[in-house]
C-alpha cells in the first residue's frame, strides 16, 4: 500500500457518521424501538399447542379424496 492511499468512505457511510454524531441518543432510540416489537418472550406452552393444532396439507391441495 502506498504512502499517499487515502482510505475511501463512501456517502451512506460518511451520512451515518455525521447522523451519529448530531444525535448521540440514535442508537438507544433504535433499540427502544426494537424491544417494542421484536424483543419480546416467546409463550413455549402456546406455540407447542399453534402446532399441534396444525392440520397437514395435501400433496396438491386442490385435490379431493
Amino acid at each position: 500500500m502506498p504512502l499517499f492511499w487515502k482510505h475511501y468512505k463512501s456517502d451512506v457511510t460518511a451520512f451515518i457518521e455525521t447522523l451519529k454524531a448530531n444525535k448521540p441518543t440514535l442508537e438507544e432510540e433504535q433499540r427502544q424501538g426494537r424491544a417494542l416489537l421484536w424483543d419480546k418472550r416467546q409463550d413455549s406452552a402456546a406455540q407447542s399447542e399453534y402446532d399441534d393444532a396444525k392440520v397437514a396439507q395435501q400433496p396438491y391441495v386442490y385435490q379431493t379424496k
